[in-house]
């Protein structure tokens, strides 16, 4: 921590001009919320939109942003994690909402003649997607981005006990997603 002790960052970042401590916070934590975000969301477009929503979230409420690195981070995090949920739940709605228009509740196929890697890609992306928000947040976190269930249950504000059960419950449901979508694959070649 730059040799302050934590009385003297919290001092620090009270007394410090909010322009300068939200750049502050910018500079210490962009590249780390880009690459969760970049895991969480399909393009860098959306990721990019979701790092800015977080700042923008932070720039209102810069004095609830704790003033050591480390809680600023995890308060970070937790506000890009739940955005993207919402996020996520915003989109299930519209899904349903254009499903039930198309009268069939089925979703439109996607289009067998691309690359059998893009496909596969595709897939595992719309099977991460029919996860619950947070069930799909601890798994993004945890498989993509490599935490440890004590750090996904300390940044989300949770036990660990429940981390791991909706990692595995995760786990079963993107298997079971993979599954029939292989099988309709292999049925329909």
């Amino acid at each position: 921590m730059n040799g302050k002790t934590l009385e003297e960052t919290a001092w620090a970042a009270t007394t410090e001009n909010p322009s300068d401590r939200l750049a502050s916070l910018f500079d210490r934590h962009y590249t780390r919320l880009y690459r969760l975000a970049r895991r969480m969301c399909p393009n860098a477009d959306e990721a990019r939109d979701l790092v800015q929503e977080t700042f923008l979230k932070a720039a209102r409420r810069l004095p609830s942003v704790p003033a050591d690195t480390r809680g600023e981070e995890a308060w970070l995090v937790r506000v890009l994690v739940n955005t993207r949920r919402d996020q996520w739940r915003m989109q299930s709605v519209r899904r349903r909402h254009r499903e039930a228009e198309l009268g069939n509740g089925r979703p439109v196929a996607e289009p067998r003649d691309e690359e059998a890697a893009l496909i596969l890609r595709t897939s595992i992306w719309q099977a991460v997607e029919r996860l619950p928000p947070r069930r799909r947040a601890i798994v993004v976190l945890s498989e993509l981005e490599g935490l440890r269930d004590s750090e996904i249950a300390s940044l989300l504000g949770m036990h660990q006990v429940t981390v791991r059960w909706h990692l595995r419950m995760g786990r079963r449901d993107l298997n079971i997603a993979l599954r029939a979508h292989m099988g309709d694959s292999h049925e329909k070649s």
